[in-house]
């Protein structure tokens, strides 16, 4: 089995595709259910353990603010049977 390959995305969105994107992340973390996103092609399911950061960055001409969603992944469990 191969490893999941590293990524680092940014991708531009339109003003209303961003807020629509906010909003069912919004309503995803008010109902406890987990929030689906697709980006560049891959579908991301981003848990209900999720935890949900801000940060603010400042130089000397640009101000920066992300939200950031981050999560450690599962650890699946394999089960081999042995006949």
């Amino acid at each position: 089995m191969t490893s999941t390959e590293e990524r680092d995305i940014e991708k531009a969105y339109t003003k209303s595709e961003f807020v629509a994107k906010l909003r069912r992340l919004a309503d995803a973390i008010e109902n406890g259910d987990r929030f689906e996103i697709q980006i560049a092609g891959e579908r991301i399911y981003v848990p209900v353990r999720a935890t949900y950061t801000i940060e603010h960055e400042r130089s000397d001409n640009e101000e920066e603010i992300e939200f950031q969603i981050t999560w450690e992944k599962a650890i699946e469990k394999r089960t081999e049977n042995k006949e």
